[in-house]
């Protein structure tokens, strides 16, 4: 039977005709991620989630959907039958599927031993056979959408698209000169998703608001999204909860340290400056409206050095430009004033992923008053 299905495997490999370069980036990644649907195959990712969550270690999101496991964990067959053999109660696994997991765990083996190249890691979705086919039924153009844009679609203000561009813009482009750039991980789809729900929770008190923001993509609003990755989850969270100051109670500081494992360093430190631009923009444009004929400020970013007190840090210069006015009844200038140093603050050692032996860089802002935007 593991021949045949072996067999069967390598003939279903061949007849994907799967795209050099799709095959070339597999052998330089140490394999193929894989992605997986299905109860047996959900079953299978909810013992993993639950070895995730159990002898001190603290995965922060419950849901299968967009859960991913490493080929050491995946593939780690006989731990998970124990798990399954062994543990009293498991979330989200019933009797049946335990009953199922020694079929499952045989039929990972022969995978893993067929695929050429190998898994590199493996995706669970929470769709099965019937979502695949009304997904195919869909326009090419509504497919190619990204989950996340479509899930905070419903929550945009009139202006969200310019908010986007604005939060855009304060990221600089890639250096020329050295390899300076913004993490590609952080797509422009979860920027935009950012901008999209930036005012959502701007009803709620100062004593909620952040928390709410945190939640809301593990059990909050956007919980039920398919498609969307625990690591974009994690950003946008991160993001919405920084945009709010990033004021927690005791109690919640855990689960944000949890969410910011799901990323790396690097990561991490861009939800705190975008954050923080979110904060700037908000506090701009309270009602998440721009006249973009007469916009209140445009925003730039570069990379720059001869930053800090001494001159000899490196990061970047977000420039601020406003339109210059005799009477300025808005207060923009004073509105200003309280998110440059929020902003600024990111870029403080003290404030880095890891403290100051950690991860960030120095953050200058310039305000600048133009006679015209």
């Amino acid at each position: 039977l593991r021949e045949e299905m072996k067999a069967n495997f390598l003939d279903a490999y061949k007849k994907l005709e799967i795209p050099k370069e799709l095959i070339e980036k597999a052998k330089r990644n140490d394999g193929f991620p894989l992605y997986l649907s299905g109860g047996g195959f959900r079953g299978w990712g909810y013992l993993l989630l639950y070895q995730s969550q159990v002898h001190g270690h603290h995965y922060p999101i419950s849901l299968i959907n967009g859960f991913s496991a490493q080929k050491a964990h995946f593939e780690n067959t006989e731990a998970l039958k124990e798990v399954a053999r062994t543990a009293h109660q498991i979330f989200r696994v019933s009797d049946r599927r335990r009953a199922q997991v020694p079929a499952v765990a045989f039929l990972v083996n022969v995978l893993a031993r067929a695929l050429p190249h190998g898994i590199k890691e493996a995706h669970f979705c929470q769709g099965g056979v019937r979502e695949g086919v009304l997904f195919q039924e869909l326009t090419p153009t509504i497919r190619l959408q990204n989950p996340l844009e479509v899930a905070t679609a419903p929550y945009t203000r009139l202006s969200s698209a310019a908010i986007s561009d604005l939060l855009l813009c304060a990221i600089p482009e890639p250096s020329t000169t050295d390899a300076k750039m913004f993490p590609e991980s952080i797509g422009s789809h979860v920027i935009r998703a950012f901008a999209n729900v930036l005012y959502v929770h701007s009803v709620m008190s100062k004593e909620t608001a952040s928390t709410a923001a945190l939640y809301s993509t593990s059990t909050g609003l956007l919980s039920t999204s398919h498609g969307v990755s625990h690591s974009d989850r994690a950003l946008l969270a991160l993001m919405l909860e920084e945009r709010y100051q990033g004021e927690l109670p005791p109690r919640e500081v855990d689960f944000k340290l949890s969410l910011g494992q799901l990323l790396t360093t690097e990561e991490l430190w861009w939800t705190r400056y975008l954050g923080k631009i979110g904060f700037l923009v908000s506090s701009v444009y309270p009602a998440g409206f721009i006249d973009e004929d007469k916009p209140r400020m445009r925003l730039s970013a570069l990379w720059a050095s001869g930053l800090g007190k001494e001159g000899t840090k490196e990061g970047l210069k977000l420039k601020i430009s406003i339109e210059k006015v005799e009477h300025d009844p808005l207060k923009l200038k004073e509105t200003l004033e309280g998110g440059v140093g929020v902003i600024e603050k990111v870029g403080k050692k003290k404030n880095w992923i890891g403290g100051k032996d950690g991860w960030g860089m120095a953050v200058k802002v310039i305000v600048e008053e133009d006679a015209l935007l």
